[in-house]
């Protein structure tokens, strides 16, 4: 099958440095080779039917975001058809940092933690430990006999939260975002999230009400940090554990772990937030904690090429280099939009759609689904597949042009449209297209 992959990597801040030329694979090249440690396929645009003049608009805006002192540095990479056509690095590591940005750079990738979580959690699925219609309860006993908050009363719930619920954002659980919600208020005083490890989590999580029925509609919610205890409590491993053996090791994924080794640790870039009363960006200099909370919502660090090797197994219908994650039917059944006409996405901030016509946007097992193109108004696919990250992060997966573009900034709440322009500038680089 035919496919392209793009990636975005950077971190955002005030750079100085200019572009950086990649030393471990050279684009353009006029003869194809395999690269490592990827596995991949390096060419030229040509032969991907991409246009490299095209693709150096992406070069082009990371450069300007880059000396309007708006990023301090960002890496991107586009392969097609597993052939790598693009990958460079520009500008810095961070606000305080002037090191040039290294495409080995590690990017805390938050939200896009989630579909590896449920890529890990279809994997015990396939292996028949539990069915999509199996109660949250009968593997999290901490979460059964909720309360739905109504109207300020707290009412037993009528539904029961089902695995189907927990992966598709469909469970009635929240994430304490909304500080004039009710449920939201109550969120923000228990913080489930800042338990010691996963099992105190449950336990504070189960002291809270539903903010409605399962399955009413969807909402962005600690659902998937409490799909990684499911995985833990079934397989007898630590969730860490199980995604370093089961999913990370296989695939060669060697930068992607809830807790960087001390060896790693210079590669790990810092965060930032964008002061908008001084216009300017700041660099977070709290010191780097290990944790014991692994948060498959949220918690892991991961770097380009390591992400680019998972969305191509993705990409690949759950294979890459001889090693089967998941059967091609089961991705299949992932990325098709399982919400029923009666329940809309409303999306997030870590949603690629955010902006885009509701009726553009579904959800999948682990992945938003753009079920309307045109309504998006963007340029893309219908089937496109894809999630981001709280620091800006971004990949998506096009099955018509047959593209993935993955996208790491370091900037909570990144104010830029950089993730709409990364889509128009991949999709407007396709000289030939799969379209029919």
């Amino acid at each position: 099958m035919r496919k392209c992959i793009i990636v975005l990597a950077g971190v955002l801040s005030c750079g100085l440095p200019g572009c950086v030329a990649v030393s471990d694979i050279q684009v353009n090249a006029p003869d194809a080779v395999e690269t490592s440690p990827v596995g991949l396929v390096e060419a030229p645009a040509g032969d991907a039917g991409m246009s490299a003049e095209r693709l150096d608009l992406i070069t082009a805006t990371s450069q300007r975001y880059v000396d309007e002192g708006k990023l301090a540095g960002v890496v991107t990479l586009v392969a097609r058809d597993g052939k790598i056509v693009h990958f460079e690095a520009v500008g810095q590591r961070g606000a305080d940092d002037d090191r040039p940005m290294t495409t080995d750079a590690l990017f805390r990738i938050y939200s896009m933690s989630k579909p590896i979580t449920a890529v890990a959690a279809m994997m015990l699925y396939e292996e028949g430990k539990f069915a999509l219609s199996d109660p949250v309860e009968k593997f999290v006993p901490e979460l059964a006999d909720l309360d739905v908050l109504v109207e300020g009363e707290l009412v037993p719930a009528e539904g029961t939260m089902t695995m189907r619920h927990l992966l598709t954002h469909t469970t009635g659980l929240s994430y304490g975002f909304n500080p004039r919600d009710p449920v939201d208020q109550k969120y923000r005083e228990v913080q489930p999230l800042a338990g010691e490890d996963l099992d105190e989590f449950a336990e504070r999580l189960g002291t809270l009400p539903l903010a409605f029925e399962p399955g009413e509609r969807w909402h962005y919610s600690v659902a998937v940090d409490v799909t990684g205890l499911v995985i833990q409590r079934i397989s007898g491993m630590s969730f860490d554990a199980f995604l370093k053996e089961r999913l990370f090791d296989p695939l060669g994924m060697e930068d992607t772990f809830f807790n960087v080794p001390a060896d790693k640790l210079d590669r790990l870039l810092p965060n930032h937030s964008w002061d908008r009363e001084e216009e300017r960006l700041v660099q977070f200099d709290a010191p780097y904690e290990e944790t014991q909370m692994f948060s498959g919502g949220g918690g892991l660090v991961s770097s380009t090429m390591d992400y680019l090797r998972f969305s191509e197994m993705v990409r690949r219908g759950g294979e890459l280099d001889g090693v089967r994650i998941l059967s091609p039917k089961t991705v299949q059944f992932m990325t098709a939009n399982h919400l029923p006409a009666t329940v809309t996405g409303a999306g997030s901030g870590e949603n690629p759609l955010l902006g885009a016509d509701a009726r553009g946007f579904g959800f999948g097992l682990g992945f938003g689904v753009n079920t309307n193109p045109v309504g998006a108004g963007v340029l893309g696919s219908l089937g496109e597949y894809s999630w981001g990250g709280a620091a800006g992060t971004v990949f998506w997966v096009d099955p018509v042009e047959e593209m993935v573009v993955i996208g790491m900034i370091q900037l909570m709440g990144s104010p830029w449209p950089l993730r709409r322009e990364l889509r128009v500038f991949a999709n407007q680089a396709i000289t030939e297209s799969y379209q029919d």
